[in-house]
């Protein structure tokens, strides 16, 4: 008997994505393969967010389709952990790390988590995994942003999910953190091969990690390696205008004339694609047996 070969993790064919009647993503294709790590990048208003909302069924496709697994998208799918861009409020929780994690377990019903033994052993093991069995004892106002986003990694990992889907997990976080961040997300998808895509401002602190890029810009979509993609030719045809790529000492830097692109970006953090982007509906919009995807979100 032959073995059918799995399908890709992530196969997006032709898609248009409209946002406030703008297309984000024109005709865009390209396929991900199991257990690659993708760095999701572009500047703001590219789409990268919307992409996300797209592969979780929050965003309807204006035409193409996209298949996860070779499925259809659809709201609540347990193979797939989300982390949201918006985790504004965590600092001052007085929550426990764990109460915290075990929150997303039970599809965030508010208040003590029940304890079944397959919650305390699924939480156990995902505490585990990211290494954070320390941080569970302590209470969110006391954890740094490097620790709440282990925390946050650890809610992605309920339910094993597949593909994992991480908006900007190194927002204001300080280099070492980011460094910290990135590092731990690689280790716990090689230890479960499973598909990451891992949105951010900057190329550089994923550079050791990644195994290929996805950079969005004007409508359209690139993936491929860094060198393929993180190219003068490749990137002024993304951003519409001329931009040059500068290697040194191993780090990137994409400048538009002499100034950083990302600092660009920095300048209207909140700008573009965030003002109309962030429903802050969407935790309730899908699976309600899957609460782990989205409950850190409120």
């Amino acid at each position: 008997m032959m073995n059918t070969p799995q399908p890709p993790a992530l196969e997006v064919d032709r898609v248009t994505l409209e946002l406030g009647g703008r297309a984000i993503l024109n005709d865009a294709s390209f396929t991900v393969g199991n257990g690659e790590f993708i760095g999701v990048l572009g500047p703001n208003g590219a789409g990268k967010t919307t992409l996300m909302r797209a592969l979780l069924g929050l965003v309807p496709v204006a035409s193409g389709a996209i298949r996860v697994h070779g499925e259809a998208v659809m709201r609540g799918n347990p193979f797939i952990g989300y982390m949201p861009q918006i985790r504004t409020g965590l600092a001052n929780r007085r929550v426990l790390g764990r109460d915290f994690v075990a929150m997303a377990a039970d599809g965030h019903r508010w208040g003590v988590p029940h304890r079944s033994a397959r919650v305390r052993a699924e939480v156990d093991r995902v505490l585990s995994l990211v290494g954070a069995e320390q941080l569970a004892k302590r209470p969110l106002s006391e954890l740094s942003g490097g620790e709440r986003q282990r925390l946050l990694l650890a809610q992605c990992l309920l339910g094993d999910p597949h593909l994992l889907l991480l908006d900007e997990p190194l927002i204001s976080l300080d280099p070492r953190h980011q460094t910290g961040v990135v590092e731990l997300v690689r280790r716990v998808q090689r230890e479960l091969n499973i598909t990451v895509l891992f949105s951010a401002h900057e190329l550089n602190p994923l550079l050791n990690s990644l195994d290929r890029v996805l950079y969005l810009g004007n409508g359209r979509a690139a993936l491929g390696t860094v060198d393929e993609v993180i190219s003068k030719p490749v990137l002024s045809k993304l951003y519409g205008s001329p931009i040059d790529v500068m290697r040194v000492n191993g780090r990137i830097f994409v400048m538009s004339g002499d100034v950083e692109i990302d600092k660009l970006d920095h300048a209207h953090e909140e700008g573009g694609e965030h003002e109309h982007e962030h429903d802050h509906g969407h935790e309730h919009a899908h699976g309600h047996g899957h609460g782990h995807h989205h409950s850190h979100a409120k």
